[in-house]
């Protein structure tokens, strides 16, 4: 495996890791958002109102996209692996 190879593989990687965080990391920074919103409008402003419902909808996001997510990272290791191979 030349350098280039090795460059190619970490950038594919470095790809992989922000194609499967940003469905996350959106809805945690669209719930932050309306959270902070709300607290303004109501002007309650407690940090465990604000963490919360980012974790609950964190959690149901990833129960809901874990399959993709399995599914896009075993078909990168096979890809990987595969090339590693060669």
């Amino acid at each position: 495996m030349s350098g280039d190879d090795a460059l190619a593989m970490m950038s594919e990687l470095l790809r992989m890791g922000l194609v499967l965080s940003l469905p996350l990391l959106g809805v945690i920074l669209l719930t932050g958002v309306l959270t902070g919103v709300l607290q303004v409008v109501t002007q309650v402003q407690d940090a465990s109102i604000a963490f919360v419902p980012k974790i609950i909808v964190f959690a149901i996001v990833l129960a809901w996209l874990a399959p993709w997510m399995l599914e896009q990272l075993t078909a990168f290791a096979l890809a990987m692996f595969a090339r590693l191979a060669q």
